[in-house]
Formats: C-alpha cells, structure tokens, sequence
C-alpha cells in the first residue's frame, strides 16, 4: 500500500474527567441534587442524585487499564472474566487529562485531529432521570468544565463534543447557542427517546424542531456516542440490574437486540426531522455498524410498502445525513455496501480499553475487508475532516 506518512482524524477519542468535573461550575442550588464525591467504605465512590453510582468501577480514574487491552477481547479472539484481561493498572498518564500533553501523544500516533467524548459523561444523563432539572445543570456544569479544560477547537485539532440533553427543548436552544459562540463544531447527545417533564418523547417529535433547525443552519455535527441509554431499561425487564455498570459482560447483556440508535435514526427518517431540517449531519459513534444492515432492510421494506409516505428512498437519505464509525470487528466490507466509503468514519476509542491501542492499525482491518489506498484514506481521515469541514 502507498500509504507512507499516512496522517489520521480519528472520530472517536476519550479524556478521562477531573474529579470536579461536573462540580467545578455547578450551580449552588443543584449541588446536593447532582454529582458529589462521598467515603464509603473507605473507598471514595461518586454519588449521584443521593445515590451511589456504579456505572464505572473506578470513576476516580486512579488506576486504568492500558489502552486497547480488551482488543482482542472484542474481536472475539479472548475470553474469560473482563477483570483478569485487563493486565497490569497504572496511574493515569498526563495526556488523558491535559490537552497540550495530549496533543504531543496525537503526534505520535499520527493523529492530526480528533473528536473528543465524555468516558464518565455517557454514562451520566439517565442516572438522574427522576431529577431532570437537576440532570440539565449538572451537564450545563460539565460543558463550562470542558470548554475551560480541553475547548471545543483547541489548536484546530481537539474538537471536545459538549453533551446536549434535549430533555427541556428551549434550555437545549439556549445551551446549544452558547456552545456555537465558543465555537463548538461537534456535540454529543444519547440515542433513544428523550426523556421530558412531559414524558418520553420521540427525538423526530416537532416539539424539538426549533433545536434541530439550529443544529441544521449552523452545521454542527450531532453525535450519538454509546453510552447508558433508555433502552438499558431492559436489563431490568429481563429480570438483571436496572443499573448500567460498564464491563459487567453477561450473556444476556451481550445477547438483548434492540439498538437504540436505529431506532433513533428510524425515526428522524420517518417522522420527518430530515426532511424539515436537510442540513442535519449526524455521526454514529462508538454504537458498532451492526445496526446499519437491519436498519436498511427495515427501511427498503417501508419505502415499498408506502412509498407515498416517503419523499425519496429513506436509505439515500440516510447516506446524505450520516456518518458510522464502526467497531474494528465489524463487516467494514458489508457496511461500505450500505452507506458508501464516503460516509466511514475511524473510530479507535482511544485510549479506552475496548479500543484500538494504535489507532493507525485500523488501516490492516480495512486493507483485509478490500479497501484500497484512496479508501482507506478517506475512511482514516478525510472523512472526519469533510464532516467538521477541517
């Protein structure tokens, strides 16, 4: 392959957050209702609305895992209880949490820009469900937080994604409209229905279309990146936890089929969020592609049945609004099919666990699958930059 000197943008980098995160810029009423840090049991645990949380083990971040060491774990290729793989911890290395040591590392990993998204923050949205003032300050707290710590453009190659709730339509407008005065050129929200004070409620639902138009007329990209969706409601319906708890990987858990984001994407399709908005442009982050090929059957299914519903091939409209940045273990042959090379985004998930310890190793995953060198570049860095228009 022609591919010396290659340069990445890679769609999916982490930070590990501060401790005061979500507290350095809470609002004095919400502080008790939020995040607070509490003793217990000797062990310093992260409280939540009262409660303590479980979604990560360690949300301290005082001892992590090196990144990619469950890689091959995802591939399928090792098994065994997620806690011995994970191989020797360390402290947390400067780069995770200070932009100007982080941006040293990119150069070393040949990354010349990159998306980046909450570890602790995607977990974050539903664990306050039953206060969802208080769920929209403590996100208000940690977008000022983030903008402080790591900006939304710093240097023109982190491009920190704020996260956005839409749970109160006008306060999503208002928190968007700030982030855009700071430049923001990527956020990230949670797939599923939103969950209002009145009820849950469908993203396509034309009480958010004045935030959509927003998005739309700015050019904001609007990420949906895994995370603790409504849809893990169904652990407890199929008689698990109710609660969310990263690496706990039972059967079941890995089993249950129902994706959040297609469904997510269904709807804006069919309830007519992108024909009302056509400037919207979404990116599918750390959600896998798997979803991508039931979607389109579902979709080509509809589109026969009524095709006067449907303003055109609701799969071409997908093609022009989104972009997937698949697992390193999917069918990239099958999801290039589907939605194009143009459409591909790198996802390495760096520096998490699940992810890719070097992120320019996705480049043998797409030579394997048939990419040739101009896809391959596209898919590990021209994408990214045409999406954010870098």
């Amino acid at each position: 392959m022609a591919l010396d000197g290659l340069r990445a943008f890679d769609a999916d980098n982490h930070y590990y957050e501060a401790l005061d995160a979500f507290t350095r810029h809470i609002e004095p009423e919400f502080a008790r209702r939020c995040m607070q840090w509490a003793e217990v049991g000797g062990r310093t645990r992260l409280l939540v609305g009262g409660r303590v949380n479980r979604f990560l083990p360690n949300p301290t971040f005082s001892a992590l895992a090196r990144p990619g060491a469950l890689e091959q774990y995802f591939r399928g290729e090792a098994g065994g209880p997620v806690a011995e793989l994970f191989g020797e911890l360390e402290p947390p290395r400067p780069e995770y949490r200070d932009r100007d040591a982080r941006l040293r590392v990119m150069d070393e990993l040949g990354l010349d820009g990159a998306f980046f998204f909450p570890t602790l923050g995607v977990g974050m949205e539903r664990a306050l469900k039953d206060d969802l003032p208080a769920a929209r300050a403590a996100f208000r707290a940690f977008n000022r937080w983030l903008d402080e710590d790591w900006g939304f453009a710093y240097r023109g190659r982190i491009f920190a994604a704020p996260y956005l709730s839409l749970s109160d339509p006008a306060a999503a407008v208002a928190e968007l409209r700030w982030a855009l005065e700071r430049g923001v050129r990527v956020l990230v929200m949670r797939a599923g229905p939103v969950l209002t004070e009145r009820g849950l409620k469908s993203p396509a639902d034309r009480m958010f279309d004045e935030f959509w138009a927003l998005a739309a007329e700015s050019g904001v990209v609007c990420a949906y990146h895994g995370g603790d969706d409504v849809y893990q409601e169904l652990v407890s319906w199929w008689s698990e936890s109710g609660e969310t708890e990263a690496f706990r990987m039972t059967p079941l858990r890995t089993l249950l089929s129902p994706s959040g984001v297609a469904d997510t994407f269904a709807a804006l399709l069919a309830q007519g969020t992108l024909s009302r908005h056509p400037g919207l442009r979404f990116a599918a982050i750390e959600t896998g592609s798997d979803w991508v090929s039931p979607l389109f059957r579902s979709l080509k299914k509809s589109f026969a049945q009524n095709p006067g519903a449907w303003a055109e091939d609701p799969r071409e409209t997908f093609r022009r609004h989104v972009w997937v940045a698949p697992f390193h273990e999917s069918d990239l042959a099958g999801l290039r099919e589907l939605i194009g090379t143009e459409r591909i985004l790198l996802g390495s998930d760096w520096p998490h666990v699940e992810g890719l310890a070097d992120p320019l190793a996705f480049v043998k995953d797409l030579a394997a699958a048939g990419f040739d060198d101009a896809e391959i570049r596209l898919v590990m860095g021209g994408n990214a930059r045409a999406l954010i228009r870098a």
